[in-house]
């Protein structure tokens, strides 16, 4: 199979918790443990000769807001060819457990902002990931009315920008018919290793690197 991406490609990861799974801060080859890291070994297992470097800059507990304000540090200024971004369940969460919500309407503002800056400034393929709410425990339930717009905002940006898309609420809902939600995401929204799994697995189908 012949992948999209490039030999000596730069690929970042972004986003919040999900992404960040523990990386090292002081180290920029550790990758945390989560999908970026089996995206990675994946990847350079299938693909050693392309010489690809992947970087993960994911923070925990980031909003959009917080990858606004670092941007040009954390993405345009490592010059990256590929630009992966997982963002959007803190947006929900902080409604619901500080009460301090994000509209809408300043999510996908500030989702645009970045996604501009990385076309003005960057020769770059982004990919889009959608945030995702596992329905576990129970309480979670009531969080789509919040996580759901955020979704359809987020599918909008992908089309305005001419991006890849992986559409991980569906994917997490179609895996839990298989098995329990919280197989797969313990808390709703942070992924169990066969959870991250699943993530990587859709990254590398998505760029045609399917294992």
């Amino acid at each position: 199979m012949s992948t999209l991406i490039e030999d000596g490609a730069v690929v970042l990861f972004q986003g919040d918790s999900i992404t960040d799974c523990g990386r090292d801060r002081d180290n920029d080859l550790d990758l945390g443990s989560g999908y970026p890291k089996m995206v990675a070994a994946w990847f350079n297992a299938i693909y050693p000769e392309k010489k690809v470097k992947f970087i993960n800059r994911g923070v925990s507990g980031d909003r959009v807001k917080d990858l606004v304000a670092r941007w040009k540090e954390d993405c345009i200024d490592l010059k990256p060819t590929w630009v992966s971004i997982l963002i959007g369940v803190n947006d929900c969460w902080r409604r619901y457990d500080s009460n301090d919500p994000t509209s809408v309407d300043d999510f996908a503002s500030g989702y645009r902002k970045i996604l501009t800056q990385i076309r003005d400034n960057l020769d770059a393929r982004i990919i889009l990931c959608e945030p995702f709410v596992l329905p576990v425990p129970e309480d979670r339930k009531q969080w789509r009315e919040d996580i759901d717009p955020k979704i359809h905002a987020v599918r909008e940006l992908a089309m305005e920008f001419n991006t890849l898309y992986i559409p991980l609420d569906g994917i997490f809902a179609a895996a839990s018919a298989k098995r329990e939600p919280a197989f797969w995401a313990p808390d709703s929204v942070h992924p169990s290793q066969a959870g991250h799994a699943l993530i990587a697995r859709a990254w590398l189908e998505t760029v045609k690197a399917g294992v």
